[in-house]
């Protein structure tokens, strides 16, 4: 008997395990606002997304927010840091190079006026020129998925046409003086 019902059990709940995963699959999340016949489809993950897309490709959250002329200047700015470390680190390596080898007794270096001490000089300027250089591409990387993530949010936000702000003088009628009461008011119409 108690065989019987777990064979049961089993086979019920194979059942329902199979409809289960059959039945389950992915959709995107979309939540449609309605006001004043305006039908606007927001996606809660449209901003992830193309912060994410920034974050594999940079620029890759911009096309993905149809924003093209971002593209340029991301690229622009990564790789002006990049070009400037490349370069620094060139420098670095020839003023280096050249203190190695006039500690090993050679004269013959490129910078045959200039001191050791001002080669020390230069090699810390080359280095610390090539590490503000990585660090102005990484803000730049940085800059490109939060412009990508803001812009998302602000694309699915919805600003009406008719913005208005109307002044008016308003008198209060519940005064018990003769004269009354005025105010001034300003009504922001936000549709």
């Amino acid at each position: 008997m108690k065989s019987k019902l777990f064979h049961i059990f089993f086979l019920f709940s194979g059942i329902l395990f199979a409809q289960t995963t059959d039945s389950l699959t992915v959709e995107q999340e979309r939540i449609i606002v309605a006001k004043d016949t305006v039908t606007v489809a927001y996606d809660p993950l449209a901003p992830s997304r193309a912060a994410f897309y920034s974050a594999v490709l940079p620029g890759l959250g911009q096309a993905y927010n149809k924003r093209y002329w971002k593209i340029p200047l991301v690229y622009a700015g990564i790789g002006t840091g990049v070009y400037f470390y490349l370069q620094n680190t060139d420098d670095y390596n020839r003023f280096r190079d050249a203190y190695k080898r006039r500690l090993a007794g050679f004269t013959d270096d490129e910078f045959q006026g200039i001191s050791d001490d001002r080669l020390i000089d230069a090699q810390r300027t080359a280095s610390r020129n090539r590490d503000v250089s990585i660090i102005v591409s990484i803000v730049f990387y940085i800059l490109n998925i939060i412009d990508a993530n803001v812009d998302a949010h602000l694309r699915q936000y919805n600003v009406s046409e008719d913005l208005s702000i109307q002044p008016g003088i308003l008198r209060d009628p519940t005064s018990f003086n003769s004269q009354g009461n005025y105010g001034l008011s300003l009504k922001l119409n936000l549709k």
